[in-house]
């Protein structure tokens, strides 16, 4: 019964889907390609991008626009910039739901222009576009120009590890770095759809944290991998410059249904992302920073289990009670079972997570 039910849903999904192209036509939304923050080696890069009919005036950071990576607070390292579209102030309040007013655009053929190479790829289901280019860079951020036919083009960045970077970030988002309430219900709606964008809160000191990692380690690339949607990509990279974090390729998912289930499994995505990141960076070892209230900890000793060699340490943010209580995290399943030879730190907040790392050597 399920696989029949699964067809259905998919067929009803995809007529729900032709009404909003039909209305995102009629309303004057714009068919556009965003261009999100890749990365790669000196031989291979991934590009992350998507098509979609946006929002007449509708602000998005890292589309239709040409600029460098901003200067971090040292001068040194790159930070987040903004696009700045005639008329925008930087004052506005963005409410949530704007960035889920987008309709994507399915199976685009993309162009790829980066270096000298130019390559074709086509977005999936949901406009998303997630593919490797063969191409001899320079290691430091590439500009990477992306087009589609009768779309508004883009140009992004993509960042190239340096071949004899050792240690690199993951760090998690929700919770982690920003206080979201996932997954209670009606805050996290209420967070995610309604709340300014400029109203969201972060966590204490961990901002301070990752800026303090990347200054020690300045070669150090930085990832931030969440189960977060593409869609709100542009606000959480928003979120992060105005709260100084250190620039670096988000790694986001889609939401809802697959071809073989009803939901996506934002551990899977976890999962799979950090496998990536072992077979493409062997050389590297991952301080992985996340939080208890989604399966972080689980899902980090696992890797630190498959891949004891790309893992530097792990920094597990503890919620608060409360927290933890209305989050329905993990902190009723206990601690998973350490790694040996893996440093473990677990704090409530980034500057007592600081002081754990320093006395590991990481920091």
């Amino acid at each position: 019964m399920t696989r029949p039910l699964l067809k259905a849903a998919h067929r009803v999904g995809d007529r729900v889907h032709a009404v909003q192209m039909g209305w995102a036509r009629r309303f004057g939304f714009i068919p556009e390609v965003v261009a999100y923050r890749g990365y790669g080696t000196t031989t291979r890069v991934r590009i992350l991008a998507r098509v979609l009919y946006g929002a007449p005036g509708l602000h998005r950071i890292g589309a239709n626009t040409t600029r460098e990576p901003s200067r971090g607070r040292d001068g040194c390292r790159p930070g987040w910039s903004e696009a700045r579209p005639q008329g925008w102030t930087g004052t506005e309040n963005v409410r949530g739901w704007r960035a889920f007013t987008s309709v994507p655009i399915e199976h685009s053929v993309v162009t790829i222009e980066i270096g000298d190479t130019t390559q074709t790829a086509r977005a999936d289901f949901g406009g998303v576009v997630d593919a490797m280019v063969d191409v001899t860079l320079e290691p430091g951020w590439h500009p990477v120009r992306l087009s589609a036919d009768g779309a508004v083009p883009a140009v992004g960045q993509v960042l190239v590890v340096d071949p004899a970077t050792t240690f690199g970030i993951v760090s998690d988002i929700d919770d982690t770095v920003m206080v979201t309430a996932l997954p209670r219900p009606f805050l996290a709606l209420w967070n995610t759809f309604v709340l300014s964008e400029r109203a969201r809160t972060p966590t204490p000191g961990m901002s301070v944290l990752l800026d303090r990692l990347a200054a020690r380690h300045p070669e150090a690339p930085v990832m931030y991998l969440s189960t977060g949607p593409w869609n709100a990509a542009p606000t959480l990279s928003r979120f992060l410059g105005r709260n100084l974090y250190p620039a670096g390729p988000l790694l986001l998912t889609d939401w809802g249904m697959t071809p073989d289930s009803w939901f996506r499994s934002g551990r899977e995505h976890k999962a799979r992302n950090l496998a990536r990141l072992a077979a493409e960076f062997p050389d590297v070892k991952w301080l992985l920073i996340g939080d208890n209230g989604q399966h972080d900890e689980a899902i980090y000793a696992e890797f630190a289990r498959r891949h004891p060699e790309s893992v530097a340490a792990v920094a597990i943010r503890e919620l608060t009670g409360s927290e933890a209580v209305f989050s329905g995290g993990t902190m009723h399943d206990g601690h998973p079972t350490p790694v040996p030879g893996v440093p473990w730190a677990s704090e409530p907040d980034g500057a007592a997570l600081a002081e754990q790392l320093e006395a590991l050597g990481v920091l």
